[in-house]
């Protein structure tokens, strides 16, 4: 079954980094953007990421945060040394060009940029800490989209048996639309009380008749819907293909409504443009 393009999950784990934990939102758009949010640590993964959730996620404005809550002696505190000294010297130089500002407090240091000294990451290992735990958020947000994607397929099916339901009534009202098309024609000539060459007359009723004419219209719109109901069935993207699919079913039942000349196939093509809405609508949401 096809998957939606609405979905979120999220996953926490160890890394060398503390407490990390992973979040995935998407909502329907035409393509794949995929907007990621990192700490400093994980910018050299940036690339790998986006190959990976790129390769389980196709279409959907996408966007993928990870957070780092430091746990445990490898984010222990600590200061350059080097970087201190620097800023003691430039900080006792000011304090004898400007004696009578007060001087500031020990947390304000905390402020000062590149004061604090990273501890030595293992890259390689935290490439593979984040990437069990990213496997795990896209398996979540995999069965995510399937079960909303499910629900989807379900309602577009209905609205696929109504059509098909409208289709059929057509097709078993096409000899009523003929008759009264004959008996219209011959009522007219009766009125007008002229004769007409027998011959002549059937001509003019097979033109009428073949400008009408809609079953070309209803078989391609039955081959259609089963194609939907086909396409529907795969489990792979489907939504470009269903887009398609469903300007196809428009202009037929357009062509359809055009060619009416019964009230109730007026009535049928007005219902059927409603429920080929109703599918567009629901389309949106699926990759």
């Amino acid at each position: 079954m096809p998957r939606s393009m609405t979905a979120y999950a999220s996953v926490e784990g160890p890394s060398e980094l503390g407490e990390i934990s992973l979040e995935i939102r998407s909502v329907n758009h035409r393509f794949l953007e995929l907007g990621l949010r990192l700490p400093e640590e994980l910018r050299p993964l940036e690339s790998k990421l986006r190959e990976r959730i790129g390769k389980r996620v196709s279409r959907g404005k996408t966007d993928f945060n990870v957070r780092v809550r430091s746990a445990g002696v490898s984010r222990r505190a600590d200061i350059d040394e080097l970087a201190a000294d620097s800023l003691a010297k430039v900080m006792a130089k000011l304090g004898e060009r400007f004696p009578t500002l007060a001087p500031g407090t020990l947390t304000d240091l905390l402020n000062q940029p590149d004061l604090m000294a990273r501890p030595e990451v293992d890259l390689e290992a935290l490439q593979g800490q984040v990437f069990v735990l990213l496997d795990q958020l896209l398996d979540q947000f995999d069965q995510s989209r399937r079960r909303e994607g499910d629900r989807l397929a379900t309602l577009m099916l209905e609205r696929v048996s109504g059509m098909d339901e409208q289709r059929q009534l057509a097709i078993s009202q096409l000899p009523e639309i003929r008759q009264g098309l004959r008996d219209k024609l011959h009522q007219r000539i009766a009125d007008l009380d002229v004769s007409v060459d027998p011959t002549r007359m059937e001509q003019e009723l097979a033109l009428l008749l073949t400008r009408s004419d809609v079953d070309e219209e209803l078989d391609r719109l039955g081959i259609h819907l089963a194609e939907v109901r086909r396409v529907l069935a795969l489990d792979e993207p489907v939504g470009r293909r269903l887009d398609f699919l469903l300007q196809e079913l428009l202009r037929e039942v357009n062509t359809f409504g055009s060619k009416s000349v019964h009230a109730g196939s007026t009535s049928l093509a007005v219902d059927m443009k409603v429920l080929v809405e109703q599918i567009r609508e629901q389309l949106q949401n699926l990759e």
